[in-house]
């Protein structure tokens, strides 16, 4: 095979970058069952009509051919889903009849997208989502419990006894505030309030001045009501003292209260776990694009990489799906879990300490012995020790160079058939050598598994740059 040319957009990891990827998504899982999610699977592939009804994704997605295809439209009429919630619709309309509701689940895969690929953007990635999906009503608590789950995912993630990575802000809105607020200041329903959510959610992206000039042109409002359209979107706080600044605007209506009163209670709900490291905050500049949230939606940044964009979002819908006999209203949030990751492995040198999971090289005195080194692993990996056995019988010095070249911190050295000396391990990192059991001897809890270096991981994207 030719030297291969590389493929942007479809990132492929080191050994011990993978490791590092396996044990965020082991966290992930891990977290999302202890609250009680059941994990799924959907199938790579949806068909090009349910794909293209979430919005303007038609230059997004990939669709599929055969090699020879003879069929009018050029393609099979299937295409690789682009995020995990429309096969999630999918799979909740065709399985309703076996599930229990409110039904909680995870899903931890692949997704692909036509887009030009970036810092922080993929053509393939892996996403992380949770959601709850309720059958005609969902009650708001599930709003609240879906942040939750997120921050207490996000948390462990950042907790330097685990993976160690970067701080996360979680921002929340609502867009009932949103909407009330507009249909105060007189702005109509409809595609003209989602035009005006549409133009606000750019001020990540653009000026204030920008948005202001876009608001009056193309959203169709005056200079004034601009003006107080941007000031609610200027309000941020970490606890609900954003109420009496949204008051203090002077607008009223139905709908704004109650966006308020459903954002104070999630924020004062996640209060007692927020930590230095993981921040909920009320950030009424938040929309989403999408025309399908009608209440809590959330986006998510990573300290000191700001310039990613958001990196976890998601929100409430009130129809995730309908089979004309019951609608079925949701909550969830989505980690891109290669969006926040890829950057810090190539930015910060963050990777696993060992290139390999095992944790014990097991020596070979010579090749007529190596039945007894595989007896040796196999008592070790009965009680859960992952090892290795040496790929030849080099002299010890050349066996212990190949686990330190492999990250491996013990080696072990069988004893000899009728020998009156026992088995011993040593500590190449430290040097310590001791007379061990293979049927008792474990390493200690730490060295069981690759470790994750954080590298620089705080650094902030100027100090980078």
């Amino acid at each position: 095979m030719a030297r291969p040319t590389p493929l942007s957009g479809f990132p492929e990891l080191l050994p011990e970058q993978r490791i590092v990827e396996q044990q965020v998504i082991d966290t992930l899982r891990e977290t999302f069952e202890l609250h009680g999610f059941a994990g799924i699977e959907t199938r790579a592939v949806e068909p090009v009509d349910q794909l293209l009804r979430k919005g303007d994704t038609s230059k997004e997605v990939y669709l599929l051919r055969r090699l020879h295809e003879e069929s009018a439209e050029g393609h099979s009429g299937i295409g690789l889903h682009f995020d995990l919630t429309v096969p999630f619709a999918r799979y909740v309309l065709e399985n309703a009849g076996k599930l229990e509701f409110p039904f909680r689940r995870y899903q931890v895969q692949k997704v692909w997208r036509g887009e030009r690929p970036q810092d922080g953007r993929y053509r393939e990635f892996t996403q992380a989502d949770i959601d709850v999906v309720g059958r005609d009503v969902l009650p708001f608590h599930h709003d609240v419990e879906v942040t939750r789950v997120m921050v207490d995912a996000l948390g462990r993630l950042t907790d330097p006894a685990r993976l160690g990575l970067p701080g996360f802000r979680l921002q929340v809105n609502n867009r009932k505030l949103i909407q009330g607020f507009y249909a105060g200041l007189g702005v109509a329903e409809g595609d003209a309030t989602d035009e005006v959510m549409r133009l606000v959610d750019k001020l990540d992206k653009l000026p204030t001045a920008k948005v202001h000039e876009l608001l009056t042109t193309e959203g169709g409002l005056d200079a004034a009501t601009a003006d107080r359209v941007l000031a609610l979107a200027t309000i941020r706080a970490t606890d609900d003292s954003f109420v009496a600044a949204v008051r203090d605007l002077g607008v009223s209506h139905e709908l704004l209260d109650e966006g308020l009163e459903e954002l104070a209670a999630l924020v004062r709900a996640c209060a007692d776990l927020v930590t230095d490291r993981v921040r909920v905050e009320a950030d009424l500049s938040i929309a989403r694009g999408l025309d399908y949230y009608t209440g809590t939606v959330f986006e998510t940044r990573l300290d000191g990489y700001e310039s990613l964009g958001s990196i976890c979002s998601g929100g409430r819908y009130d129809a995730l799906a309908s089979d004309g006999r019951a609608t079925y209203p949701g909550v969830g949030i989505s980690l891109g879990v290669s969006r926040v990751l890829v950057p810090l492995l190539a930015r910060t040198g963050l990777a696993a300490d060992r290139k390999v999971p095992s944790a014990v090289v097991v020596a070979v005195t010579d090749e007529d012995s190596r039945a007894a080194s595989d007896a040796v692993a196999h008592a070790l990996r009965s009680r859960g020790v992952p090892c290795e056995v040496a790929a030849s019988a080099q002299k010890f010095g050349k066996q212990i160079r190949y686990a330190e070249r492999r990250g491996v911190p013990y080696v072990w050295f069988p004893a000899s058939p009728g020998s009156e000396h026992s088995h011993q391990v040593k500590d190449i990192r430290t040097g310590e050598q001791t007379d061990a059991d293979p049927a008792t001897w474990s390493p200690p809890a730490g060295d069981l598994r690759p470790r994750v270096s954080t590298g620089s991981t705080n650094n902030s994207e100027e100090k980078q740059q």
